[in-house]
């Protein structure tokens, strides 16, 4: 299938690698910075516009890869006609897209999508459309794409989207904050590894409640002392540690002081 990617960033650049990967033509990228977009397109062996009015009108889709903020107004400079059309968004509803095509909808990728990542996983794809049909369609192309693949609405995708918020990038962000203090200390960050797979893998078949270790779990205050101790020389990081043990704290240990 010929596809327009509208957008020259991570999430463009990945997706249009998969589609290419799957046997899908890519015949135009489309975008507002001159160097991204250009770079991309001879990336991907296609041709590249930075006016949106010049895009391919005989392209069978048209995958939307722009920041969230930027889709509020994309009717104004975009309209693909009856081009199947979707925007890649998790908090975004799909009606944004009612003033570009008489046929649109979501295609949203439930990953971390990153330009220079080397092997691609196989994405889980959240799908949605303007009518039956149109869903349909949007479900059958997504399905050559990943193997899984799913109906959501605009209040399942913006819920998913916040969960993955909370497990991806808070994680990372824990991750970037461990691997900071590990350099200045001079410890071995990939020494973390096996237990970050470990607590990862394990999520397949446990409920992560169920997974739960650490002084926080058991109320170990001597050891929770000692290390808010250590962290005294690192106050943002202190302060995380703080909140979160506390949080662990409530949560497993929140009947333990109610009177019986």
């Amino acid at each position: 299938m010929d596809i327009v990617i509208i957008g020259s960033g991570n999430v463009a650049s990945v997706m249009g690698r998969k589609m290419i990967s799957v046997g899908h033509k890519l015949v135009q990228v489309a975008g507002r910075n001159p160097d991204t977009t250009a770079s991309l397109a001879k990336q991907f062996g296609c041709s590249h516009t930075l006016d949106f009015s010049q895009i391919v009108k005989t392209a069978g889709v048209y995958f939307i890869a722009i920041p969230d903020d930027a889709l509020e107004n994309i009717g104004d400079d975009l309209n693909t006609g009856s081009g199947l059309t979707v925007h890649s968004a998790g908090s975004v509803s799909a009606n944004v897209l009612s003033n570009v095509s008489s046929r649109y909808g979501v295609l949203y990728p439930l990953q971390s999508l990153k330009s220079d990542v080397e092997k691609i996983p196989d994405i889980p794809l959240l799908v949605d459309g303007n009518s039956e049909e149109t869903r349909n369609d949007i479900l059958a192309f997504a399905t050559t794409i990943s193997s899984k693949v799913m109906i959501a609405d605009d209040e399942y995708r913006r819920k998913i989207q916040l969960a993955a918020v909370l497990t991806g990038n808070f994680s990372n962000h824990l991750f970037t904050m461990a691997a900071d203090y590990c350099n200045k200390e001079s410890i071995d960050f990939s020494l973390l590894l096996p237990l970050l797979q470990e607590s990862v893998e394990r999520l397949q078949y446990y409920a992560p409640e169920k997974m739960q270790t650490g002084p926080a779990s058991r109320n170990d205050q001597g050891t929770i002392q000692l290390h808010s101790r250590l962290l005294e020389e690192y106050p943002e990081m202190k302060k995380i540690y703080d909140a979160i043990t506390a949080s662990i704290i409530e949560h497993y240990h929140q009947t333990a002081n109610q009177p019986s």
